[in-house]
């Protein structure tokens, strides 16, 4: 198999960390990215360690365009291609829609959505020259089932996922497939957070809530990184060729809708 180079953003913790794990082991180059330094070459030691893969760090604001700019350039500077790209952000803060003030939509749409996008059009075309090319957006089972405390996500995944399935037409006779991972109850410190944030909302426990989420899903619990990183080191495979533009929900069966 050719060594191929992956960029995962979010890559020194949670989701992203756990997918830079999976696609180490599956043989990929990895090169993970965030805005900082010190937390990425922590984070890209350990996956080194615990997968002997070829393993690199490279921080970057994935919400800054001139960043994206900087951050595609210096990969295929160092590694000759990009040709697997995760495109994976932190959660935007809970809230409800009407509670989400002008600067965190702005905050969240450039981390979310402009970001991304201006990562993905610069990726697409070269992906497309080369005759292979993965991309996978990191969503949220929450756009197909909404959560009202979480609006910011809600609203601004859609976007994302209308925007993976034009993007998804693009060059897929050219070998480039762009797919979205949407993950249910993960067991990570965005779970945490949301948690946290409906404990302080209600009055009620942590335990009460944690123990009432994992309840909400047919598995019982709440899903592991790796079983997410797993999911999107598929779609990132040569046998994954054939899917293309779709949604790969990953939460316990939890989303009701068909």
């Amino acid at each position: 198999m050719a060594v191929r180079t992956a960029l995962v953003g979010g890559g020194a913790t949670g989701i992203g960390y756990a997918t830079a794990e999976q696609l180490a082991l599956a043989g990929h180059r990895v090169v993970i990215t965030g805005r900082r330094a010190d937390a990425l070459e922590t984070a890209a030691a350990g996956l080194r360690e615990s997968t002997g893969g070829d393993v690199h760090w490279l921080a970057g604001d994935l919400a800054d365009p001139f960043s994206t700019d900087a951050v595609a350039a210096e990969v295929t500077s160092r590694h000759g291609s990009l040709d697997i790209l995760v495109l994976n952000a932190g959660g935007p803060p809970p809230g409800r829609i009407l509670e989400i003030d002008d600067k965190q939509w702005q905050s969240a749409f450039g981390l979310l959505l402009l970001g991304p996008l201006a990562l993905a059009r610069l990726a697409l075309p070269r992906m497309a020259a080369r005759g292979f090319g993965r991309v996978v957006f990191l969503t949220s089972t929450a756009v197909r089932q909404p959560q009202p405390d979480l609006a910011i996500s809600v609203v601004l995944r859609s976007a994302v996922t209308a925007a993976a399935k034009l993007l998804a037409r693009e060059f897929a006779a050219e070998g480039v497939t762009v797919n979205c991972v949407a993950p249910g109850p993960t067991a990570t410190g965005r779970r945490e957070q949301i948690l946290t944030a409906r404990a302080t909302v209600t009055g009620r426990t942590y335990a009460d809530l944690d123990a009432q989420d994992a309840a909400s899903v047919p598995a019982g619990r709440a899903g592991e990184p790796a079983e997410i990183g797993a999911a999107v080191a598929f779609l990132a495979s040569a046998e994954a060729s054939y899917v293309n533009g779709t949604v790969l929900t990953v939460d316990g069966g939890r989303t009701e809708t068909i």
